[in-house]
């Protein structure tokens, strides 16, 4: 099984300047490949492909106009044109939604490293240009003849990080043979047919202080660009006094909410790394989940934020790979599936089931909570359609 780890780097001056350089060169490949491409397909109505753009940029505009390309590693260039190229292509199948272009502020700021000039030394690695890097852990150990998948280097608005997959391998585990049920919600994060109930991280009384202290800065920035707007033009754009990439104060702002907002997110991953590692180590041989359709749950005006912050399909994704480490089985449950509306004693659905019910109450005697009911119903899922 390949896993993936991520360490922190300790570049110098000298190597923070490349890093992003090669972020930006990765940036604009990745939207030269985006625009060529949807040129060419318009003119004629075929598929561009990948390396007839990357012969052009590196014989043509790397000669002459970009030579700026030469300052970072070519892989850089090379890789960007490949995972535009698959973005395309996974939005032509329909596994994705179209491809944007990468804005320089709001993108990630990340590129590759060549795997194969990928070398562990004593204290850090060695790559492509870059040169020695220091690391504050030490990078997995290798067996003979194995090589690091898909390496990248990456910002996260406070500090640079090298991530890497290897190859792995897990001793079988001894499992308990039970099936357990999980039901993602809002009130609670996850609630298990167990009995367990997974707090929802964002009403800890930390996490509330935080959001309070975001939208106070949030509305001292925007007093800050209102000050220095001059006039607007006749399309109610705002022409300002000073750019607003030249005021200091305002960059200073942003910077701190953003790290207000990396704090946010550190806090919620962190949770749902501890509960999903906590679920797993209960060794079911069998877990359920609903299938969830979060973007049609993302339109309900009055929860969407909500489900934004629970981050649900982060969750998923946690349990499904913890489960093949562990070896148990994933299952996910029709999408139809009344895990809600059906009682877990009888088995009877009730249609008339509201959102504000939040206890189930069924003709047959059962009182039970509803989200307990649901995850009790779904560790039995595979059971009832057997």
């Amino acid at each position: 099984m390949i896993i993936a780890t991520k360490i922190k780097l300790k570049p110098t001056n000298e190597q923070e300047i490349l890093f992003w350089k090669s972020a930006g060169v990765a940036r604009w490949s990745y939207n030269y490949f985006l625009a060529e491409s949807e040129n060419y397909y318009s003119q004629y109505n075929k598929t561009l492909k990948e390396g007839e753009v990357r012969k052009h940029i590196n014989n043509v505009l790397k000669k002459t106009t970009h030579t700026w390309l030469s300052e970072v590693g070519s892989n850089v260039m090379k890789q960007a044109v490949k995972d535009a190229n698959l973005a395309r292509k996974r939005w032509f199948e329909g596994l994705s939604s179209k491809p944007k272009f990468k804005s320089r502020r709001k993108s990630k700021i990340s590129f590759y490293v060549n795997y194969e000039s990928l070398k562990v030394v004593n204290g850090g690695f060695r790559g492509e240009k870059i040169g020695f890097i220091k690391t504050y852990q030490p990078l997995p150990k290798l067996k003979k003849g194995e090589k690091y998948s898909n390496p990248r280097i990456s910002f996260d608005g406070r500090s640079w990080f090298l991530s890497v997959g290897y190859e792995k391998e897990f001793e079988a585990i001894e499992l308990t043979g039970k099936s357990l049920g999980i039901d993602v919600g809002i009130k609670e994060l996850a609630v298990c047919s167990d009995g367990e109930f997974k707090k929802n991280i964002n009403k800890t009384k930390k996490v509330k202080n935080l959001k309070r202290k975001l939208r106070r800065e949030q509305r001292k920035v925007s007093r800050k660009i209102e000050a220095n707007i001059k006039s607007y033009d006749k399309n109610r754009r705002p022409i300002y006094k000073t750019p607003l990439r030249d005021m200091k104060n305002i960059q200073k702002q942003n910077q701190i909410i953003r790290n207000l907002y990396k704090k946010l997110t550190d806090i919620r991953t962190n949770h749902l790394h501890q509960c999903t590692s906590e679920i797993v180590k209960t060794k079911p041989s069998r877990i359920v989940m609903e299938t969830l359709n979060i973007k049609g749950m993302m339109k309900n005006k009055h929860l969407s934020k909500a489900i934004q912050e629970q981050n649900l399909y982060e969750f998923k994704r946690q349990i499904k790979y913890k489960c093949e480490i562990y070896g148990i089985e994933f299952v996910e449950a029709d999408k139809w599936y009344p895990s809600s509306k059906t009682c877990s004693c009888c088995g009877a659905i009730k249609k008339d089931l509201k959102l504000k019910d939040r206890t189930y109450v069924c003709s047959c005697g059962l009182k039970l909570d509803r989200d307990l009911n649901a995850s009790i119903n779904l560790a039995n899922y595979s059971i009832q359609s057997a």
